[in-house]
């Protein structure tokens, strides 16, 4: 259990889920103001959809070469 929980940490601090994490509490804290520009959503649903595009793919290989 102790090793899951290690490992879940360590992949939470790579640079990909660190930028993620600084984006989306800038897009809070820009919500929160109303100040949210239009390049900045457009930088952040990149970011957004890179992230969760690569989560998603690593999912969808563990499952196809599990199945094998």
């Amino acid at each position: 259990m102790r090793e899951v929980i290690g490992r879940r940490l360590g992949n939470l601090l790579s640079v990909k889920s660190l930028v993620t994490l600084t984006l989306t509490a800038v897009f809070a804290v820009m919500a929160l103001r109303s100040a949210i520009s239009q390049d900045f959503m457009t930088v952040y649903a990149v970011v957004i959809a890179f992230y969760f595009g690569t989560q998603s793919q690593k999912v969808q290989e563990a499952l196809d070469g599990g199945g094998q």
